[in-house]
């Protein structure tokens, strides 16, 4: 089996991750996913809520066409800054510090990587923010082989939005055996 190349710029925000002690980067089998998404749109707007040390935007750039753009936000400064200099010599590349609803005035997204705010505190404007034919991203969530999806004994509601939004389609795939991403793209047709 072919080794699986992990990019420069991966492997610079995981090494910063690791100095800051930061826990939450993104996963090598969701960064895949990322960069396909990215490479998908070469000429889109793509943006990513909770940028942490930028190891998920690194995915996203590699994935990133020559005439794309790539905004993201995080709300901790100095993650902000550090995740900025990996991207310093890239200028389409943004890095935004504060709140996710920075990343509004440069919607509607062709991918958007929600994984900060937003997500869950308010899932709608999250739809909204997507371009017709604009892919959502959403990871974190533990495969449930029941429907509707539950969490801990519970009906998954978050989950459940996403998975039957009217504006989405969507569907749920393994990152791995105990993870899985939430995967949508915005229906042409809907307002």
């Amino acid at each position: 089996m072919a080794e699986r190349v992990v990019p420069a710029r991966v492997l610079a925000a995981e090494r910063i991750a690791s100095e800051a002690g930061f826990k939450k980067s993104c996963i090598p089998e969701v960064g895949r996913l990322l960069r396909l998404a990215a490479a998908s749109k070469p000429h889109g707007v793509v943006a990513e809520s909770g940028t942490g040390t930028g190891v998920g935007t690194a995915w996203l750039h590699s994935g990133l066409g020559a005439g794309a753009r790539l905004l993201t936000v995080e709300r901790d400064e100095e993650l902000a800054r550090r995740a900025a200099a990996v991207f310093a010599d890239d200028e389409r590349v943004g890095v935004l510090t504060g709140d996710w609803r920075l990343l509004e005035r440069h919607a509607p997204f062709d991918v958007f990587f929600c994984d900060g705010g937003g997500k869950r505190d308010d899932a709608q404007r999250v739809v909204e923010l997507l371009a017709p034919g604009g892919l959502l991203i959403l990871d974190d969530f533990t495969p449930s082989p029941h429907w509707p999806p539950r969490f801990e004994g519970e009906v998954d509601e978050l989950r459940l939005f996403y998975l039957t939004h009217p504006a989405l389609n969507a569907t749920e795939v393994l990152t791995t055996p105990t993870s899985s991403a939430v995967v949508a793209a915005r229906r042409p047709d809907a307002t």
